[in-house]
């Protein structure tokens, strides 16, 4: 998916956690990934010294790994969440077929060794 770094486009991905009922917080913190995701409590911690571009690509991995009720989010934001989704579908299917082609029927068996009499 080819998502501008924009920020129009932060704050549209800010409104799908909303509609989500997610709190979404920028806060300092030791984050190997830059974020933490707290399912139960519905908290997701970002980061605050992440860039523009840092923090879209966080929200767009986070988006892409969860499940949110549909139901909840706006035709536009439903939208947008369900390009994410797929786009990681179609990301995910590419890597297994690239995975695939590395099978052994595509390597040429090794001529046998002469025997030795």
């Amino acid at each position: 998916m080819n998502f501008k770094v924009t920020p129009n486009n932060l704050t549209r991905l800010e409104k799908i956690f909303g509609e989500a009922k997610y709190e979404l917080r920028f806060e300092k913190g030791t984050f190997n990934s830059g974020y933490c995701v707290l399912e139960h409590k519905k908290v997701v911690v970002i980061n605050k010294f992440l860039n523009l571009e840092g923090r879209i690509n966080t929200l767009l991995d986070i988006l892409s790994t969860m499940a949110l009720d549909e139901t909840l989010l706006t035709p536009e934001s439903l939208k947008l969440y369900r390009q994410i989704v797929d786009n990681r579908n179609a990301a995910n299917a590419a890597d297994a077929a690239a995975t695939d082609n590395t099978d052994d029927t595509s390597i040429p068996p090794s001529p046998e060794q002469p025997s030795e009499n």
